[in-house]
């Protein structure tokens, strides 16, 4: 078993906002496994919801560029935030980017990519760019978007200077209708999905491991209640579709109208379209996401450097 520090505790009421001794109990009890002390404290109802975003350590940009029917996103990393507001970093994160189209977002490929402008890689030119600027940087990860007929739209929350901010989305929309219209579509959409972080486009294409975490967690809670089993199922059931409303883009509630599903709201476009819209997906990057920042008791390193 793990030891279980006070570093631990935090993190995890700040995953979860139960109680600094019952996250305790919670590591305790799972041997130090964040996650699973996550499932065990939404199991006990001390946790309402596991958070996954974590504190973000990496600065930087997303860039995104969407021409027609296809488009690219990209993060690219830096050590400071005075770096990423640099006109020389933000013109090259909009390179990478409009490079990571022609090889459809795959980031072995965009590395190995030539540099816009310049006779060199795009992996080379950022090492480059290092020795000029004096700080780290790496291209983290890219993804694209191409539709045979429609339209691929973009959005960037926090918007830096065009094409570049803390969050960028793509969402491919196959369809014959009216471009425009496509388009507009699109970009609500594309803004729905900056806002709610879905998880997959539509049920099927959901991630079974993460359905079947959900389940688990969800059987083990309803148990608590004491119910008998046939009721559990009913429950369980019951909360695995409120589940999917919340992490299915096509099931949740459209941010631009509540009142219906984005799915809903796609099929009363296609009036307006004169054709039917198929929403074939999305990338959503944000900036930093899933990079766990290293803390530093400042007070503490004071306190060591004056004791020499």
């Amino acid at each position: 078993m793990s030891q279980i520090t006070a570093a631990m505790v935090k993190d995890l009421r700040e995953k979860t906002g139960a109680g600094m001794m019952d996250c305790k109990t919670a590591l305790n009890e799972t041997g130090g496994d964040m996650e699973a002390a996550i499932d065990w404290l939404r199991t006990k109802g001390l946790a309402k919801a596991a958070k996954k975003s974590g504190r973000v350590a990496a600065e930087g940009l997303v860039g995104v560029v969407a021409s027609g029917t296809q488009g690219a996103v990209v993060e690219v990393n830096s050590e400071t935030d005075f770096v990423a507001r640099n006109e020389n970093f933000q013109k090259m994160v909009a390179d990478i980017a409009s490079a990571a189209l022609a090889v459809d977002g795959a980031i072995d490929k965009l590395l190995a990519a030539d540099f816009p402008g310049a006779s060199k890689s795009v992996q080379d030119y950022v090492t480059e760019q290092v020795g000029t600027i004096g700080e780290n940087m790496n291209v983290r990860r890219a993804a694209s978007i191409r539709v045979k007929d429609g339209v691929v739209a973009a959005y960037v929350h926090n918007q830096t200077v065009p094409g570049l901010g803390k969050i960028g989305v793509l969402v491919g929309l196959e369809s014959t209708g009216d471009k425009a219209k496509l388009a507009e579509l699109g970009k609500q959409i594309a803004m729905h999905i900056a806002a709610t972080n879905p998880l997959a486009t539509r049920r099927e294409e959901l991630d079974a491991a993460v359905v079947e975490r959900e389940r688990n967690v969800l059987i083990a809670e309803a148990k608590e209640s004491g119910r008998p089993d046939n009721i559990i199922e009913k429950m369980v059931e019951g909360r695995i579709r409120k589940f999917y409303e919340e992490v299915v883009l096509l099931s949740q509630a459209f941010v631009m109208n509540p009142d219906v599903t984005v799915e809903k709201a796609v099929k009363d476009a296609e009036g307006v379209a004169g054709a039917p819209i198929q929403v074939v997906g999305f990338a959503r990057f944000q900036l930093g996401e899933g990079i766990e920042k290293a803390e530093t008791d400042f007070a503490a390193e004071v306190a060591a450097a004056a004791k020499g």
